[in-house]
Formats: C-alpha cells, structure tokens, sequence
C-alpha cells in the first residue's frame, strides 16, 4: 500500500500542538461590540479591530440596508467589467478627501491592496526595502512582485539608510515599505524619518496605514496626517474592516499611481467588487468621522486609562503608543493558558504566538475600544490582575 502522501500534515499539527501553537478558533454569536457571545458565553471583548465601536453601529447598519434596497445583495462582476457602481466611486470621491490626497482605489480587503500595489510598480530587476516586522499581507506582496526584498530592523531609520545605501546603486528602481502603526506591538513606524531617506535616495514611498485610519492623526485620518506628511508619501494602503468596522481595503496617493493601478492591479481586475452594502456603510464612517471626533477622543481616554493601569499592576505592555497593547509573555504555553483563564473569568483575550509573532515573543493582544464604558476597563483590569497573580506574570 503506498505511504499515506498526506501523513505530513498529521505530522505538522502534532509538533503546532506540541509546542503550544495550534491555532483553537472559537465561534462568535453576536454582534461585535464590547461585549460578545463567544463559544455560548457572553463575555467582555478585548479581541476585535472595532476601536470606534462602528461594526454594530445603527447608523451603519441603516445605510447597509438601504443599499441593498436598490443594489441587491452582490455585485456580480469585477469592478472593470460590470462590478463599479456609483457609490464605489463615490467612496474613493470621499476618502481621497478624507485623507488628503489626490485619488484613492478601492478593493476588497486590505490584504488585497497590499497584493494589488505592489506587484505593478515592482518588478525582478527592483528591490524593495522592508521594515523587519511588516505584516504578512507586505510580505506577501513583496514576493509576487519578484523584487529583491531587502530587510532593515525594525523602525531603525539608520538600518534603513544603510542597506540602501549598500544595496540600491545594484537595482533599477527602489520602494521603501512600512507598516505605520504596527499590529502586534502598537507603535508607530518613524515615518518622517523615513520619508527623508526615501527621498534622498529617489525611492518609492509606501505605508500601510491599517492600523492607522480612525486612529492617529487629526480626526483619525491616519499616520501621514499624524506626521504631517500630506502629499509626500506616494502610497497610503488603508484598510476598512478596522476603524471603520466593515470591509475593504484602499489604495491612496497620488493620481499617476492609483490610475495605473486601476490598468494593472490584478484582485480589482480578476476579483468581484465590494458590495453595496459595505461601500455604504464605509461611506456613513466617513460621515461619522468628519462630523465630530468623539468617538476618536474617547478611543485615546480609554487607551490611556487602561494602559496607566496595567502598567501600575506591573505588566510589561512593551513599546506601544497606541491603543494596540500588548501583554508580553513569552512563550507560547503560557499566553495560551492564560487565554483560557481570562475566558473562564469572563473575558475575551486571545494569545498570539509564533508565526503572528517572533518565537518568545507570545502574548495577550488587548484591543481597546470606544465602545468600552469605564466600568468595562474596570472589570477587565479585575480580571489582568487576578490571572496575572495566579500564573505568576506580575
């Protein structure tokens, strides 16, 4: 009898469990909000990207439905055949202004922005310059364009300039690429640094800004306005399913690039469009967003309330300076287990481990929200102390 050709993966899942690192995915029954019903239990939430609390907002909900009155349910067609309607372009209308830039593309994820600009304007002869703790969707672009990848240490502008130095005069053209606000560690890229160095070496600018948009800079309008880079920057990626609390990505900057995206970037040309329902309630964010920054206020009054905190209760929150805080923990094991008691005590906080995070490097990432009401910062510090104690963290 042959050798069982899928025996690997029995292999793989064994050692992933054996080391702590299999990924158990728990079910969510409600809608998001700071608190959920996971698993059949309702617990505070500490998990999801929803930092202004606009995934259950009604307002969202409300324009979500009226769309479907008259566009249905799906667009049927990529958005370069017979998928654009009126309101996608009103959206890029809309968050060209809301960003301060001369065009914006909308596509569907922001995993898929990053695989849609970077492959057309990089290619074999070319090389691209990455911050060493870029996300995967970065990473991932990288590789289809067939450029050379080139790593620098993490936000170490200096790093930077050195290897672009060393390695750019090899190549055609260059791109240097970073994450503005890191996802799993909460800080920030040095992007006016940075943006100093790609000049003086003729390279192509881009930031990932998922993290960024509805967060930092005026009114959540992200990490070029929060450095006061309008118009200098060339590509602002952007993500929908965030801040804004729906779907989709963007692909903001100057018109001459996002026009040749619209020719050349493959998910808008072989992937369906976003549908009605999502274009218009990333439409009411925008309205949201321009019409007061409240919901923005109250995201930083939380954060820096519930960051002083856990630092008073001697937790090691590493570098961040924005409402992504992370518990570090180290291994694996452990933040998974002390996963499973904050579950236990009513709370919502997954471990992430190796290979979203370095190896030793596992921890708790806590999320907070505008939604969270003090008394809910409160309940959830309970909790943090109570399993810290007992597992011997603080």
């Amino acid at each position: 009898m042959a050798e069982d050709k899928l025996a690997f993966i029995d292999q793989d899942v064994a050692s992933l469990k054996e080391q702590g690192l299999f990924i158990n995915i728990r079910t969510i029954q409600s809608a998001q909000g700071s608190w959920v019903t996971v698993d059949g239990k309702r617990v505070l939430n500490f998990c999801a990207n929803n930092y202004l609390g606009l995934a259950n907002d009604p307002r969202m909900k409300e324009a979500a439905r009226r769309a479907i009155d008259q566009y249905g349910v799906g667009p049927a067609a990529v958005r370069s055949i017979a998928g654009t309607i009126s309101l996608h372009l009103e959206f890029e209308r809309r968050i060209a202004a809301f960003k301060g830039v001369e065009d914006a593309l909308y596509v569907q994820s922001g995993f898929c922005a990053n695989q849609a600009a970077i492959p057309p304007l990089m290619g074999k002869e070319d090389v691209i310059f990455s911050d060493r703790l870029n996300h995967a969707s970065i990473i991932d672009g990288c590789r289809l364009s067939g450029a050379k990848i080139l790593v620098y240490e993490h936000c170490d502008a200096a790093d930077a300039e050195r290897v672009i130095k060393e390695n750019l005069p090899n190549f055609r053209r260059g791109m240097l690429i970073t994450d503005g606000v890191f996802s799993m560690d909460g800080d920030l890229a040095p992007l006016d640094k940075l943006y100093e160095i790609a000049e003086r070496y003729g390279l192509i600018t881009m930031v990932d800004d998922a993290h960024g948009e509805g967060v930092v800079g005026k009114g959540g309008r992200g990490i070029v306005d929060h450095f006061g880079l309008h118009g200098k920057f060339d590509i602002e990626m952007g993500t929908l399913s965030k801040a804004f609390g729906v779907v989709g990505g963007v692909i903001a900057g100057k018109h001459k690039i996002v026009d040749y995206l619209r020719q050349k970037a493959r998910p808008f040309l072989f992937s369906s469009a976003v549908t009605a329902a999502d274009t218009a309630a990333c439409l009411t964010a925008i309205d949201i967003l321009e019409s007061s920054t409240e919901l923005v206020d109250r995201l930083w009054e939380n954060t820096r309330y519930f960051k002083s905190e856990l630092k008073k209760l001697g937790f090691d929150i590493g570098n961040s300076v924005t409402p992504i805080t992370p518990l570090m923990l180290g291994e694996a094991p452990l933040a998974k287990e002390f996963s499973r008691k904050m579950f236990d005590s009513g709370v919502f906080a997954m471990a992430l481990g190796f290979p979203t995070v370095p190896k030793g490097k596992a921890r708790i990432r806590v999320m907070i929200s505008a939604s969270h009401s003090k008394d809910d910062l409160d309940q959830g510090l309970a909790a943090f102390a109570k399993v810290g104690r007992e597992l011997k963290v603080i």
